[in-house]
């Protein structure tokens, strides 16, 4: 049995760093928190577009990815802006609506378009896609310009680590509160 003298002692350290902690970081744990409710109700928010339905649900007829690309930059640059970057991060497509959704490097804009006829059927700001890079931090990986993400790594690995050390601490003074009290 450890001694009152040094189980007291141990609850006040616990005390202190998750008091410390906690306020040292309690910004961005709220941000988190926030943007994390945020991307879990995405879909029923009105934060994530709706996807549109294409011509034809199955790809036997669909235009070729490269040329829809090349429209999807032309519609871009052209209902968009012409300074606009059109590097893509990523192409969604959807089989079953028909359609491919483009998605580019440098900013929140992306495209809807009918993979059978190339027809652009939205042009969306991915609101999602913002509160993704601000909750994950990859937003400051934009905005200073790193490469292989090293501040969203970085950020992760802190703010994991200090969930896990507020976890850790906040139990150990309860479990040390209730064996003082038995």
């Amino acid at each position: 049995m450890v001694p009152i003298k040094q189980q007291a002692r141990w609850i006040r350290a616990f005390r202190w760093l998750h008091r410390k902690l906690a306020l040292a970081l309690f910004v961005f744990f709220l941000l988190i928190a926030v943007s994390g409710l945020l991307l879990g109700i995405k879909k029923h928010s009105g934060l994530l577009a709706p996807t549109q339905k294409g011509v034809s649900a199955g790809p036997s007829g669909w235009l070729p990815v490269d040329s829809l690309a090349k429209m999807a930059a032309a519609y871009l640059r052209d209902s968009i802006g012409a300074n606009l970057s059109t590097e893509l991060d990523r192409i969604d497509s959807r089989p079953d609506k028909g359609i491919a959704k483009f998605v580019y490097k440098g900013h929140y804009w992306g495209l809807q378009l009918d993979c059978t006829t190339g027809a652009l059927l939205l042009t969306e700001k991915r609101k999602s896609d913002f509160i993704e890079d601000l909750h994950d931090g990859s937003l400051l990986d934009d905005i200073i310009g790193t490469s292989d993400e090293q501040i969203k790594v970085g950020y992760t690995v802190v703010m994991g680590l200090s969930l896990m050390l507020l976890i850790l601490s906040g139990i150990s003074v309860l479990t040390f509160a209730a064996a003082k009290a038995i």
